[in-house]
């Protein structure tokens, strides 16, 4: 099963930081499916279109997964560098 990762939050990562990245998706390689950042984008409601900033509560970026399960996928997700929060999501396809 296909879980996605969302990673919550940005900050200008210091050399400590994007090194803690970079052991993170080299230790869930096996199990990587997809990633991606996300610098920013456009959010749409009845009110209009605003831009959206790279801040503290904004989506910065997904990691796709497998894992077994819901507590696998969390378990793996637990080992990421958080800036904000992560969250985890199952994707289930049509």
């Amino acid at each position: 099963m296909n879980y996605l990762i969302l990673h919550y939050g940005f900050e200008k990562p210091t050399a400590e930081q994007m090194q803690g990245w970079t052991r993170w998706f080299e230790s869930i390689a096996d199990c990587q499916v997809e990633r991606g950042h996300l610098p920013g984008g456009r959010e749409l409601s009845t009110a209009g279109t605003r831009d959206l900033p790279m801040e503290k509560d904004s989506i910065t970026g997904f990691t796709v997964i497998r894992a077994e399960n819901l507590d696998e996928a969390e378990r793996i997700a637990q080992g990421c560098p958080i800036v904000a929060s992560t969250r985890v999501y199952e994707i289930r396809g049509g």
